[in-house]
């Protein structure tokens, strides 16, 4: 029941429990079967992200088909629970923003409408889920990467793990819930990652809170062909097999989690000409790079990108899921309608 509170809330398409109507008929053809693998375990599914060459960036019948597997999935008590990862260097570095950019262009609104209706609604669905999910976040984890992986029960990053919300720098704005779960880090962490893109590596992604369990690339292998081996929905079943190869790991000294007090100082203003004041005055009274460089990042992103970037994580910090979801995806339909900003249909992307 509470999965149609979202689907009420973001657009009448969305008033059925879980339909597909008003959106595009997906066919499973081989080729759209091949981005999205299955694998069948003796008591679980592992869907598997398949487009390497563009880092398994997800496009709206990726979304559509995590969407109905999973809920296939759910609703078969022979299945114990979910697995999730991804092909070659990434498990997935966002949204195929390469053809959503030209769908822009062409003033194609409802096919954009489509992706972030059907993206939004597997994120709900997988934060909503009723069975445990592993999410392996091997490789680049960005943007919608993070909100189609972050919801689920385990998160298991590794050495090769690369998180990041680079939106702003391309003219657009964290979603995928990225203002739910940016506003839930320590201090204002989630505001400084989201203004700036920087960076978070698995280590600092378990300090954090973004991940439940640490282990070594070279392991990978050995855990999932343990957890292929188990027949349970027990989540404390898994969360063991998931520890018995995992480490316990800290930041290093050169880590930015190390400059929490700096990023609070600066980042919990109200405004970003506030924010970006403190940085100017921090980074004259100490002469510290870091400062300077936080400004870089800061002045080559979008200004309208930020200021609607800051104010939707406020605004998250006090809002469930569904709510954020929903303002995102005003934001999102506002953005690709040029009513907030042109700034991402003009920026080049290839």
């Amino acid at each position: 029941m509470q999965r149609l509170k979202l689907f009420s809330i973001l657009k009448h398409s969305f008033q059925q429990r879980r339909c597909f109507s008003a959106l595009p008929s997906y066919t499973l053809n081989d080729a759209l079967q091949e981005q999205v693998l299955v694998e069948g375990r003796a008591k679980s599914r592992a869907a598997i992200l398949n487009k390497p060459s563009s880092l398994n960036a997800i496009s709206t019948s990726m979304a559509g088909r995590l969407n109905k597997l999973y809920e296939s999935w759910e609703d078969n008590s022979e299945i114990g629970f979910v697995l999730m990862k991804g092909s070659g260097r990434a498990f997935c570095s966002g949204s195929d923003v390469v053809s959503l950019y030209h769908l822009v262009n062409e003033g194609k609104v409802e096919e954009c409408n489509a992706f972030f209706e059907t993206l939004y609604k597997f994120v709900y669905l997988l934060a909503t889920y009723m069975k445990p999910h592993v999410a392996i976040m091997d490789g680049i984890t960005a943007g919608s990467g993070a909100g189609i992986s972050l919801p689920g029960m385990f998160r298991l990053v590794t050495d090769k793990t690369v998180f990041s919300a680079p939106e702003t720098q391309i003219g657009f704005h964290p979603d995928a819930g990225a203002s739910y779960y940016l506003s839930r880090l320590p201090g204002y962490l989630g505001e400084y990652l989201a203004l700036t893109g920087e960076k978070l590596n698995g280590i600092e992604m378990i300090a954090c809170g973004l991940g439940t369990h640490f282990s070594l690339h070279q392991r990978l292998p050995s855990i999932e062909e343990r957890i292929a081996k188990l027949i349970t929905d027990d989540p404390s079943v898994i969360e063991s097999s998931l520890a018995q190869y995992g480490d316990v790991v800290y930041p290093d000294i050169t880590s930015v989690l190390h400059k929490m007090e700096l990023i609070d100082r600066c980042f919990s203003h109200d405004t970003m000409e506030e924010i970006v004041e403190a940085l100017e005055n921090e980074a004259a009274e100490t002469h510290n790079e870091w400062f300077t460089t936080v400004l870089k990042k800061i002045k080559e992103a979008s200004p309208m990108s930020l200021k609607v970037t800051l104010q939707s994580i406020r605004e998250g910090r006090f809002q469930p899921l569904d709510q954020c979801l929903a303002r995102e995806h005003r934001i999102s339909m506002n953005w690709i309608t040029k009513k907030v900003s042109s700034d991402f249909s003009e920026v080049p992307i290839t």
